[in-house]
């Protein structure tokens, strides 16, 4: 089966799923000859399926695709469905016809497989911890975030989910931790927003806080500013941005001699993202000037780690 390991697949929107029972109930339904039919749990049914699927569309690349490209778009589609995909019961035969709930389970697992990518699905975040749910929201439209919000907060104490928030700031990925700063300074009143002034003198992260918040009472210090350029870029570069935005984040309307100069501090910052946005400008960078500031930047980089152990 083909491997996306090279694409850059932006963040997917959560899908909405049946439960296990109803899914399982759907494969027994489907149109297969009798040597097919599986037998067992709802799990068992599930497990069987998933492995028939991948056995049929490993063996059709062009099926495959087709199947990933249907999920992405989300749309339904007019004409004739493909035979083989009606025939495993994953698109809905109706004209416009559209992935199934079978479809839809079928292709986030395999998106899941070839990507590592882990779609999220409506309502599974309200058991998990805060890293989990921020991890979780990254690809959420706003709506469905508030829906997926409130279910987490069903049955917790308000002031508890955001002093949980709070204390994983520092340690979730960049993406993660612009949602978490964006839903305690929007969705939670005066005490998300006074849980974030609690942080403001945190070191990096102050200053992240700071940026995203337009908090001009708290600039960075200059062996601070590194840190907060790279956080912010990554956290594009973590959704699937193009690279033109992950850019801009950092050249800020600079022209190229700035923006080398900017660049070139970049590795002393030692965020755990520093190579992988200076990789963008190494690759992406219309001006050789910058591109060779990111290079240079990134031998040194690699120089401090190996100082530092």
């Amino acid at each position: 089966m083909r491997s996306y390991d090279d694409d850059t697949l932006p963040l997917q929107p959560p899908v909405r799923l049946p439960d296990e029972a109803t899914l399982a109930a759907a494969v027994r339904a489907a149109p297969l000859a009798a040597e097919l039919k599986p037998d067992g749990t709802d799990a068992e049914v599930l497990a069987f399926w998933a492995d028939h699927c991948r056995e049929r569309l490993a063996a059709d690349e062009d099926l495959l695709l087709e199947l990933v490209r249907m999920f992405l778009s989300r749309e339904p589609l007019a004409g004739d469905p493909p035979a083989e995909l009606t025939g495993l019961g994953l698109v809905r035969q109706a004209e416009p016809y559209t992935l199934s709930w079978l479809g839809l389970w079928t292709a986030r697992l395999i998106i899941a497989e070839t990507t590592g990518q882990d779609v999220p699905v409506m309502g599974s975040l309200a058991d998990a911890d805060a890293a989990a749910l921020l991890h979780g929201l990254r690809s959420y439209p706003e709506s469905e975030r508030g829906e997926e919000l409130a279910g987490w907060l069903k049955g917790r104490d308000a002031d508890a989910a955001v002093a949980e928030i709070a204390s994983v700031l520092a340690t979730v990925s960049p993406l993660s931790r612009a949602v978490g700063v964006e839903l305690l300074a929007s969705e939670f009143g005066d005490a998300g927003r006074a849980a974030l002034s609690g942080l403001l003198e945190e070191p990096r992260l102050g200053a992240v806080i700071a940026a995203r918040t337009e908090r001009q009472d708290r600039q960075p210090a200059p062996d601070e500013i590194a840190w907060v350029l790279v956080d912010m870029a990554a956290a594009l570069l973590e959704f699937g941005g193009e690279t033109g935005e992950v850019i801009e984040s950092i050249a800020l309307g600079m022209d190229a001699e700035e923006q080398a100069g900017t660049i070139a501090i970049l590795a002393f910052g030692d965020h755990p993202w520093t190579g992988q946005v200076l990789r963008v400008f190494i690759d992406h960078h219309p001006d050789e000037r910058v591109a060779a500031a990111a290079r240079k930047a990134l031998r040194r980089l690699r120089g401090l780690a190996d100082v530092r152990g």
